[in-house]
């Protein structure tokens, strides 16, 4: 009996920032910065020796603006520029992680997370598990039987259990979830005077937002008259999934 392959995606992206502000500013024997380069290498290494995977790719964030900025201006409006210090380690990271014989994707007007979202698409339309490693909270909406989020830092992994008790609602329910509550490191808003706790109540009471929407009478309250106006900032940060990647 064949084992189902599993596919292995790590957001490089995640995992870069992760390094760089975990660890103190490294450099090399000419003064160049190297910790974020050493973080991600030790995390990938990890990630390598624990699992061993056969099929497995790094993707990162394509430079420059992308389709969240059309449909949203301010979004990461509120973001400062990344430093030089980092900015300076991703092309060496990147030819780094080739060296490693590690596959890496980037694809221009598209976030890590949109690549990510895509393969895991097309992985489950093949049978395939997939395992993916990163921190972004946006990616467990991806999660379901066959795809479960890894976070290589503190060995734990991300189900379908584990994202309803870190977040109270299913995974299929984190994007209605995420445009209530917001993304300050993002910029989005989302609606005033709603957090995690009475997000995660009204979808448990009603489903999902269009219904909440629908019913809004039935919310009492200034959150309540923000959801009857349509004051809902819809999340542009959660992974799109598209067919053209290979």
């Amino acid at each position: 009996m064949n084992k189902t392959p599993t596919l292995y995606l790590v957001d490089g992206s995640s995992y870069l920032f992760r390094a760089f502000h975990a660890l103190p500013p490294l450099t090399n024997a000419q003064g160049e910065p190297t910790g974020a380069m050493y973080g991600v290498a030790n995390m990938l290494k990890r990630l390598l020796e624990e699992h061993n995977p056969k099929h497995v790719a790094v993707v990162f964030d394509a430079k420059g603006k992308n389709f969240r900025h059309e449909l949203f201006p301010e979004y990461k409006a509120n973001r400062p520029p990344m430093p030089d210090d980092l900015r300076c380690q991703i092309a060496p990271l990147h030819e780094l992680i080739q060296v490693m014989g590690l596959p890496l994707v980037s694809v221009p007007g598209v976030e890590a997370d949109d690549v990510i979202a895509t393969l895991v698409k097309q992985a489950r339309a093949e049978g395939w598990s997939c395992q993916v490693a990163t921190s972004d909270k946006d990616l467990a909406q991806l999660v379901d039987e066959q795809v479960t989020l890894v976070d290589t830092m503190n060995n734990s992994q991300m189900d379908i259990a584990g994202v309803e008790k870190k977040f109270g609602v299913r995974p299929e329910q984190i994007v209605d979830y995420l445009a209530l509550v917001g993304d300050t490191s993002d910029n989005i808003p989302g609606v005033q005077g709603v957090g995690p706790k009475t997000a995660a109540k009204w979808l448990g009471q009603f489903g999902d937002l269009d219904a909440l929407m629908q019913r809004a009478d039935e919310i009492k309250g200034k959150a309540g008259e923000h959801i009857a106006a349509g004051a809902v900032q819809v999340a542009g940060d959660g992974p799109e999934c598209g067919n053209g990647l290979a």
